[in-house]
């Protein structure tokens, strides 16, 4: 039995025309294909479960047309101050002991401001690291030296989502631009941390949005490691309220093609589960996503509680991730 390296399937210069192809696919061969590179690179009966919390809550400067946590938008999230390192490090345990193995801490920042609260949360993130989680941060635009310092603290992974395709990005964000999130994502990946990006649908974004997203991703001089793919779940308040619910074959169409295109990457299926029956997310999961987060808020929006996604595992025969795994680098022939 021989061995051959699974390198030459990784390619970081797909045209829109190859990732449009793809994603048009018929769907019964889409969730083949996704299926198929999953098997490769990946354990099929392993999810990575993650757990967010948001250690900020609200009164965000910025005006993304989905979030409630925009003080200028009228819901009913309400600004919160930096919670306490102890209680950080409580909920991380309490991710740990239900079977996160990803630790993910979200502030409503439009970017890292060095001081005492940057510094709280460098703390937090030695001491969650030192339990033995991979720890994740989502707190907006940050320097190369802000994520350096991250990293000489144990950060394993930085969220940083596109959100969406550059075309389309002005009709959902004013605040900032396209080219900030880009940058945000050099600065992740010079100092060597994990880079998790993807975007939401749902926002009455067109296909070819959706696939500009993908093919901003699948260019980068190389692939996250994390991608999450998200449906819009629409607030009450948001300029987006009153968007209709993103059907499951969009959301396999946009699971499998990442699949296919970024094998090696961490396929979420994140917000909008909530929204899911068993049967459609093990479409999800047959499709190439291998990673959600567990808990019952995602920061401020409804997520399947521990009790259904326990149930869930069982049903499907499958398990939590181990922390720090790679994935696989070879093939069986």
């Amino acid at each position: 039995m021989s061995e051959t390296p699974l390198n030459h399937l990784i390619k970081t210069n797909w045209t829109r025309a190859e990732i449009a192809e793809i994603y048009n696919t018929p769907i019964l061969e889409l969730i083949y294909k996704g299926a198929s590179v999953h098997r490769k690179f990946h354990e099929t009966s392993e999810v990575q479960v993650c757990t967010l919390l948001s250690v900020k809550t609200g009164g965000c400067p910025e005006d993304c047309s989905y979030c409630p946590q925009a003080a200028r938008y009228h819901t009913d999230v309400e600004a919160s101050r930096l919670l306490k390192n102890k209680e950080i490090v409580e909920k991380a345990q309490e991710a740990k002991e239900s079977g996160s193995t990803r630790f993910c801490m979200g502030a409503a920042w439009r970017e890292v401001r060095n001081g005492r609260e940057f510094d709280s949360v460098v703390d937090a993130v030695k001491e969650i690291n030192e339990m033995g989680l991979e720890v994740c941060c989502t707190l907006g635009m940050l320097t190369e030296e802000q994520a350096q310092k991250l990293k000489d603290a144990g950060l394993y992974a930085y969220n940083h989502n596109l959100d969406t395709s550059e075309e389309y990005y002005d009709k959902i964000i004013s605040t900032r631009d396209y080219s900030n999130r880009l940058d945000t994502l050099e600065n992740v990946r010079k100092s060597g941390i994990s880079v998790c990006s993807g975007g939401i649908i749902g926002m009455g974004e067109e296909e070819e949005d959706r696939i500009g997203m993908l093919h901003t991703l699948a260019t980068l001089p190389e692939h996250p490691e994390s991608v999450p793919v998200n449906a819009l779940v629409p607030v009450e308040g948001t300029p987006l309220e009153e968007q209709e619910k993103v059907s499951v074959w969009e959301m396999i169409r946009m699971i499998a093609t990442a699949r296919i295109i970024m094998p090696r990457a961490m396929v979420r299926l994140s917000a909008g589960r909530v929204r899911m029956n068993v049967e459609e997310q093990a479409l999800c999961f047959l499709a190439g996503a291998n990673s959600i987060f567990a808990g019952d808020k995602l920061l401020t929006t409804p997520n399947p509680d521990t009790k259904t996604d326990k149930e869930l595992f069982q049903i499907l025969q499958i398990k939590p991730r181990e922390s720090f795994k790679n994935v696989k680098n070879t093939v069986e022939a």
